[in-house]
């Protein structure tokens, strides 16, 4: 539990310290002076005043003006000797504060450009700006180090993506060239399937990183909500009556009229249909809303009553290729990149896309909002 002192410490900020800090070494060098003059100066002056003869009224004069300034002189050197070397002990205590924290944080600074993401600063304690650093700088690493994991999975998803169309087609051909296989029209077709496979792969990849770069090219124009949903139950429709699921739609009337690519935008919800589609089993139901939010902006839901998302996959449904054991296994299809296509797609026209789901077999919701 952190005391109450501490807390007051801590919303000093570092301006404030350094002033405190300065007023402080003025005080302990004037105090220094101070106590020094006076314990150095009435002595000299009475030890001055003794060895005088004051039978003599002006010689004794003389005397006591020049016993002053003797004493006077040693008081006051001896107190700004003491008050430097006090102002200075303040001054290296607040100073080594201070280089303390910026050296930790230059330390991590240099493991993290070596790679070593799990470097962390702790809070220095010297004001809200070097805690706010600190706590910036972790966050930071965090992040280098989480992008640094979705990389090495990255690379390992495309790279299995990628090795069981290839495997299937060296062992296919291999079979063909052996005689074991003959080369007719099942053959080709399924040679035909792997290499769309492949092509679908590239395809996304190709357009998920254009779109999360920017390079996308938008054609916006005024589009209805209304024929978005359309189109996308339109597009669903044969799939879901493959898999004996009910595709329906329900949009809110008077919607604002939206400026998005109809192509690209529909891209997302046909993405987002057919991800409920291919995790629904048969009898289920995908429901494709669109309504109008208390802020004025366009609401697209994806609902079904699939298999749902369990809670901890829920921040990362829309990272490339990920998969969770029970609603996005390899065995539902898919690249793994759709989501991700979704949400980039759906930032670059301004709106976000989020996924909510109260657990695994009881179906999940994706909404997209959309600026009009």
């Amino acid at each position: 539990m952190t005391d109450p002192g501490q807390r007051r410490s801590a919303r000093w900020s570092l301006a404030t310290r350094l002033r405190v800090g300065a007023v402080l070494v003025l005080a302990v060098g004037a105090l220094t002076a101070t106590a020094i003059a006076a314990l150095v100066g009435p002595p000299l002056f009475h030890e001055h005043l003794m060895h005088a003869d004051l039978r003599d009224r002006d010689q004794a004069i003389l005397h006591a003006e020049e016993a002053f300034r003797y004493s006077s002189a040693i008081a006051l050197a001896c107190a700004i000797g003491a008050a430097a070397l006090a102002s200075l002990a303040v001054s290296m205590v607040f100073t080594r504060r201070i280089g303390r924290s910026l050296s930790s944080l230059s330390e991590a600074a240099t493991r993290v450009g070596s790679g070593r993401y799990d470097a962390r600063v702790a809070a220095p304690q010297m004001g809200p700006e070097l805690d706010e650093v600190a706590a910036s700088f972790n966050h930071m690493a965090e992040q280098l180090q989480g992008s640094d994991r979705l990389r090495e999975r990255l690379l390992a998803d495309v790279a299995h993506e990628v090795r069981t169309p290839v495997a299937t087609i060296a062992a296919y051909l291999e079979a063909v060239e052996d005689g074991v296989r003959p080369f007719d029209s099942t053959t080709i077709e399924l040679l035909r399937e792997q290499a769309l496979r492949l092509t679908r792969i590239s395809e996304d990849l190709a357009a998920v990183t254009q779109a999360e770069s920017g390079e996308l090219p938008l054609a916006v124009c005024a589009t209805a909500p209304a024929d978005l949903v359309t189109s996308a139950i339109g597009a669903g429709q044969t799939r879901a009556a493959a898999g004996g699921v009910h595709l329906d739609g329900e949009v809110q009337e008077h919607l604002p009229t939206l400026q998005v690519d109809p192509l690209r935008m529909g891209q997302v919800l046909d993405n987002l249909v057919s991800n409920a589609i291919r995790h629904t089993p048969p009898g289920g139901r995908v429901m494709v809303t669109a309504s109008r939010t208390s802020r004025g902006s366009v609401r697209f839901s994806v609902t079904d009553t699939g298999d749902g998302i369990a809670a901890e996959h829920l921040p990362h449904v829309f990272e490339r290729f990920y998969r969770v054991d029970t609603a996005r296994d390899r065995g539902h299809g898919g690249s793994g990149i759709g989501l991700a296509i979704s949400l980039a797609l759906a930032h670059a026209h301004g709106g976000t896309i989020t996924a909510t789901s109260p657990g695994p077999g009881k179906g999940s919701t994706f909404t997209v909002l959309c600026p009009h």
